[in-house]
């Protein structure tokens, strides 16, 4: 087991709950990005789109961060020295697996971020119900692309 991705995990899911309890405790706002960055986009909210344009910079600027100070890209592909490639499905495949993320967040009133973060700390019924229907389909996706399709490790 790679104890410094462990620790960086570790120190990630502090930061993530700490910024998501912040932005509660400061502004009474959820840290769930789709709502963030949809009302950003398609509300053109005024008096609220500085703390969304600074938390959606922060998303971005510290891995840049990280990576430019020598920290690399991390950890990520489950053996020492690896990362994680090029997506296996080409680009087209991102962007249409980004579009279905997209409307399933709009159908879920929200991502992972917003219910399985915030809403599992608030206690959110709604939340509940949606993260385990997200990990369900996570389970139920990766046992098609490794077993059925054949694909993937």
């Amino acid at each position: 087991m790679d104890m410094t991705a462990s620790l960086h995990g570790l120190i990630g899911g502090v930061l993530i709950g700490l910024s998501a309890t912040w932005l509660m405790i400061t502004l009474g706002r959820i840290a769930g990005i789709s709502g963030i960055l949809g009302t950003l986009i398609t509300a053109r909210p005024r008096g609220d789109s500085g703390w969304r344009l600074a938390f959606l910079l922060g998303l971005v600027s510290g891995p840049a961060l990280v990576i430019l100070a020598g920290g690399g890209l991390g950890n990520v592909a489950g053996r020492a020295g690896a990362v994680i490639g090029a997506p296996a499905g080409g680009v087209a495949t991102m962007l249409v697996a980004g579009l279905l993320v997209g409307v399933g967040t709009g159908i879920g009133s929200g991502c992972t971020s917003g219910h399985g973060v915030c809403g599992l700390a608030r206690l959110s019924p709604r939340s509940v119900a949606a993260t385990l229907v997200f990990l369900a389909v996570a389970i139920v996706t990766v046992f098609v692309v490794r077993h059925v399709i054949g694909g993937g490790a």
